[in-house]
């Protein structure tokens, strides 16, 4: 018989389980991501910057790079293109339009295409552009339609199709109106199809006017968490691949839920994860003859008879007051069932009432759905302005999947803020705090320890304002994650050596002697008594034989046949080793094949009844 937690688990693997599902990293999407860079290739482009800086055209390059290199780590099943327009030299399907070079055409991002993209850098790669492609006329309607066949051309299923142009030309046909007609065209015949149209403009001398060509391009926000088009041109790497990033990754909701606010009145809102762990790829078992991955596959057969069992052949139970319960897989299923999932609002509590030991588990943030619910965009922002403006958070009950039990959230309300150029920085929404339930709560018994005296109190208080930084949690990377990758893209691009990283969370040793000066000194000795040295450890003390040190006594593994009945009687089998309840089975003529812990209670069960 299964066990009961083989199918209804416990409260720590539910809540592994739930944490999985909303990390961020394994929901399904149907169909995948899709992104053009479309490069304005004219000799503007190639123009160096003062102070040494890099041209527009390197700086894209390198943006372009960074964004291939991250799809091949965090999405490589995406499709990626990078077109030329603007060029002398002309390469594209059926080669039906001038002045325009499909450098990769829609696919998946591959090593291969990393190290075409390098050569492309600095002032080699201006060399090398220049050879390839040159610079000449300027048809940005015809690069449009390019890219448009591009994306015909694709028989997968695509969930989002972005385009991104780069240029530093404002009037890219110098006021050609027929050129300037005819790319406004294809841009709306674009965006009719579900191309979303961005522009990452660059600087350029006397600056870069939007009004005067770009304006009616470009694609209208999606949303309202959109910033639309930027006025300000980028004039370094940081700036351009800050928004590049903030723009090429699409949002995707884990889930879409009504929230409550009464009888009647629901707002729809998308469930997201704004922090997810990262972690290394899972490694891919191949078959060693020719390097294909390998499935698994699961089968469960009978412990006694070695037959294979069908789901339907298999039942559910737990042992309650020394009786088995057996349960079909339909009344498991409506036991866990409480409601329908949503958010349904309960009440609102200040903010001062949330304590920091009340997050038990990573949060997830909410953003109005207006394509599933009109209006609920308008009511949530309502509601937001509100619950900011009087510093309160909303007390909710969810559920946030079928047959998940209902755990109290507060929603915590967050304002949008951006940043200088005017990058969002965080968005408007609430962040789902999960609140524990009494059962949650502990009561510690904490080891009593001397307390210290105020003048030490004083001193470590010295030391603290010496050390205090501003902390921000994206300026530090995992130098394992970091190392790792750098790893695999030295030997995927055929690389000497791999490049080397800088962990940023070893202590800065050097910086903060200098701080702290004669402090740390000074404290040790109010604290420590004098001579002591924290590296020298003190030797462990060997207890002798007569002091009962003497060697190990193995823990009894036999027991006899009144025991284990009156183990088997009171229901407690279940609390026996495994070596024991191994002996036991020996013992007694069991046979049996399995190892595991409830394989073998389950044949003293069966023997002990019969």
């Amino acid at each position: 018989m299964a066990e009961w937690n083989a199918f209804y688990q416990n409260e720590d693997e539910q809540q592994e389980e739930e944490e999985a599902e909303f990390s961020g990293g394994d929901y399904k999407v149907s169909g995948r991501d899709s992104l053009v860079f479309l490069v304005d290739a004219s000799k503007e482009m190639f123009i160096k910057g003062e102070d040494g800086q890099p041209s527009n055209f390197d700086m894209t390059m390198q943006v372009v790079r960074s964004v291939y290199t991250s799809k091949i780590i965090s999405s490589h099943r995406d499709l990626i293109a990078l077109v030329f327009y603007g060029t002398e030299q002309s390469k594209n399907p059926r080669n039906s339009f001038k002045h325009v070079y499909v450098y990769h055409d829609l696919d998946e991002p591959g090593a291969k295409r990393v190290q075409e993209v390098d050569a492309l850098r600095r002032e080699k790669g201006a060399q090398l552009a220049a050879q390839t492609m040159g610079s000449g006329e300027t048809s940005l309607g015809d690069a449009l339609w390019c890219c448009a066949n591009l994306y015909s051309d694709i028989k997968l299923r695509l969930s989002h199709k972005r385009l991104m142009i780069f240029t530093c030309r404002d009037k890219p046909h110098g006021g050609d109106s027929a050129k300037d007609r005819q790319a406004r065209t294809k841009a709306s015949d674009l965006k009719e199809t579900g191309v979303f149209i961005d522009l990452m403009h660059l600087i350029k001398p006397g600056g870069f006017d939007v009004s005067l060509f770009f304006r009616d391009i470009v694609s209208p926000p999606e949303d309202e968490s959109e910033l639309g088009l930027q006025m300000k041109p980028c004039n370094k790497l940081e700036d351009l691949q800050k928004r590049v990033q903030a723009r090429e990754t699409k949002k995707r909701a884990l889930a879409r839920l009504s929230l409550s606010l009464g009888d009647g009145l629901n707002v729809a809102v998308g469930v997201y994860a704004t922090a997810v762990a990262a972690r290394k790829p899972l490694a891919i078992r191949l078959y060693r003859e020719t390097n294909e991955p390998v499935r698994s596959k699961t089968r469960t057969f009978h412990t006694q008879t070695g037959s294979l069992l069908l789901p339907s052949e298999i039942k559910k139970a737990q042992v309650y007051g020394k009786k088995q319960i057996v349960m079909e897989k339909d009344e498991v299923d409506a036991i866990k069932k409480f409601d329908d999932p949503g958010l349904f609002l309960i009440g609102f509590k200040p903010m001062e009432k949330l304590k920091l030991h009340h997050h038990i588990r990573p949060s997830v943030f909410i953003y109005p759905e207006e394509d599933e619910v009109k209006g609920s965009a308008c009511l949530f922002s309502a509601l937001l302005k509100k619950c900011s403006e009087r510093n309160v958070f909303a007390l909710c009950r969810s559920i946030f999947r079928r047959n998940y039990p209902p755990k109290f959230v507060a929603l915590v309300p967050q304002m949008e803020e951006v940043d200088e150029g005017r990058v969002q920085i965080s968005p408007p929404g609430f962040n789902v705090i999960y609140l524990p339930y009494a059962d949650d709560f502990r009561t510690l018994d904490p080891p009593r320890c001397p307390s210290a005296t105020q003048t030490q109190v004083d001193k470590m208080k010295e030391i603290i304002s010496k050390l205090r930084f501003k902390y921000r949690s994206d300026a530090f990377e995992n130098p394992v994650l970091q190392q790792h990758f750098r790893n695999l893209e030295a030997l995927a691009l055929d690389m000497m050596a791999p490049e080397d990283i800088e962990d940023l969370i070893m202590p800065k040793v050097d910086q903060i002697d200098q701080r702290l000066g004669s402090l740390a000194e000074e404290f040790k000795d109010l604290v420590y008594p004098a001579g002591y040295n924290p590296e020298i450890k003190p030797a462990p003390k060997r207890k002798t034989a007569d002091a009962g040190g003497g060697a190990e006594k193995k823990p009894k593994v036999e027991l006899t046949q009144d025991e284990l009945k009156a183990h088997f009687q009171n229901g407690t089998l279940g609390k026996l080793t495994v070596p024991v309840l191994k002996e036991a089975c020996k013992q007694f003529g069991i046979k049996t094949t399995g190892t595991k812990k409830q394989d073998l209670i389950d044949a003293l069960n069966s023997t002990l009844t019969s």
